[in-house]
């Protein structure tokens, strides 16, 4: 019954509400950037290997794998995988769109998260709660997106997450009805010992993990779309064909590749949403405009790559929907007419495993600064900090033991409920991102080394902690001062990659 009514719920929402705006929005930024994400696209590819404009600082490329952390995991095997064998195809081609226009949602956000950021004792930090909260003075709306976002990311999609790596082990010949436990209690285990150890612990693993991750995954997968090279034409034909089924977008849009398509893009690469802000800000960079190429490229890596490589590997193999397979399980078989079944299974757990770890370390640091902004008013205790970490470690052992559709439906729901809110929220701040894009362009042009100041794009410098015309880089140093006297609030400081 549960079931039924969230996939209820989730149909209503991406059928009637979530397909429309993210297509309006994503369109509306990328005509009003001059189709930015491609034009700029080699920009941003520089842009990331700068150091940090500050030495000691978070570089672009270390915000960058905050970002990655979160946005590449189970979604990249197991919700490309469903969206496949669900909606066929043709979803593949909807997940490119839904990616490129996202890329220009994706830049406005994370700029806007820049422009916004606070200033903290070891880094910046801030988000959508944060330039909800400065710009529009909507304290009700930021701090109902804080709660809302770390429902959404230490609730719901640490949840689906363990599921996706219990399920998948669930698939071994030995599995019984212990395995989701045992290995919900390791995923436990390890994200606790992760949190508990500090932030810095967490995110050295991540950082180290997420590029081995993604570097091998796309190797397998290369040799097994070389491998079925036979496929490959019948595969671009089923993608282009089914993407274009008028007949089932209109006729049954719940289940048509359209709507899978952009709900597991979105679920994967999350432009938009108002995650990846949060990694966005922690970075030290001369100009807002360098993160936001930054996160868009975030958008690229994931979807128009790793997304695109799952897809790939599934529908050359010739193992298609209709055999009661999804997800994961979808992804072992594919690769299993190359390496065969148990390697295919081994590296497929493995690679969820590792997949879902760095997933749940990412999504908690964006949790962990919307409970900051929470309590911004509230001296930081260190109880509440271990209280809430103790929470997410149980959430994730909970996780291993939903049901499947619960779980995607679940996390779909949270997602969408971000969405609607930072949406229009960068509908009307988005003005300031893109004179902010402006200004660096003409810096460029001009041969210059960009540095932004708040006051040439109109903005208010008193109101910002950074991007003041009397300090170039730097906020009043009362406010360090004030920061690092608070050895609570050390503590409680995420300090991403």
């Amino acid at each position: 019954m549960i079931a039924t009514i969230l996939s209820s719920i989730s149909d209503v929402m991406y059928t009637y509400v979530l397909v429309a705006l993210l297509i309006a929005v994503g369109l509306y930024f990328f005509i009003r950037t001059r189709a930015l994400p491609l034009r700029m696209f080699g920009e941003a590819v520089r842009v990331v290997t700068e150091p940090p404009h500050e030495e000691g600082e978070v570089s672009s490329f270390r915000a960058l794998m905050v970002s990655t952390a979160s946005r590449v995991g189970v979604g990249n095997i197991a919700g490309v995988a469903t969206a496949v064998s669900l909606g066929g195809a043709g979803s593949v081609f909807w997940m490119w769109v839904i990616a490129t226009l996202g890329g220009a949602s994706a830049f406005i956000e994370s700029t806007l998260a820049q422009i916004y950021k606070k200033r903290g004792p070891h880094h910046s930090y801030g988000g959508p709660a944060y330039y909800i909260h400065t710009a529009l003075k909507w304290n009700w709306l930021a701090t109902l997106f804080a709660i809302v976002l770390i429902v959404t990311y230490m609730g719901g999609f640490n949840l689906l997450a363990s599921f996706n790596v219990a399920d998948a082990f669930g698939q071994y010949s030995w599995a019984n009805d212990w395995t989701p436990r045992i290995v919900g209690g390791i995923l436990a285990i390890l994200m606790a010992v992760s949190i508990f150890g500090g932030t810095r612990r967490l995110t050295d693993v991540t950082g180290f993990l997420v590029p081995i991750m993604a570097i091998i995954y796309l190797g397998v997968g290369l040799i097994v779309i070389a491998l079925n090279y036979r496929n490959i034409p019948t595969m671009f034909a089923a993608i282009f064909s089914g993407a274009f089924d008028f007949y089932a977008m209109f006729g049954g849009f719940a289940g048509s590749a359209m709507m899978y398509g952009i709900k597991r893009g979105l679920y994967s690469n999350e432009a938009g949403v108002g995650s990846a802000p949060n990694a966005a800000a922690s970075a030290s960079v001369s100009h807002p405009t360098k993160q936001g190429l930054v996160q868009m490229l975030s958008v690229f890596i994931d979807t128009m790559i790793i997304c695109t490589f799952t897809a790939f590997v599934v529908l050359s193999s010739g193992v298609g929907s209709g055999h009661g397979v999804t997800g994961a399980p979808l992804v072992k078989d594919a690769m299993a007419t190359v390496l065969g079944q148990p390697i295919a299974q081994v590296f497929i757990s493995v690679a969820l495993f590792l997949f879902a770890f760095t997933t749940l370390v990412g999504n908690f640091y964006y949790a962990e600064v919307n409970f900051r902004f929470l309590l911004r008013n509230i001296h930081l205790k260190h109880w509440m900090l271990t209280a809430f970490r103790a929470v997410a470690a149980v959430l994730v052992f909970a996780g291993a033991l939903l049901k499947f559709e619960v779980a995607w439906s679940l996390g779909d729901i949270l997602m969408g409920l971000m969405a609607l809110i930072n949406l229009p929220v960068i509908v009307v701040l988005g003005r300031q991102a893109i004179d902010c894009m402006n200004d660096y362009s003409a810096q460029r042009r001009a041969g210059l080394e960009p540095h932004f100041r708040a006051s040439s794009i109109g903005l208010n410098p008193a109101e910002l902690d950074f991007w003041r015309d009397d300090a170039p880089d730097t906020a009043d140093a009362s406010v360090t001062e004030a920061a690092d006297s608070s050895e609570d609030a050390d503590r409680a400081t995420p300090v991403p990659v």
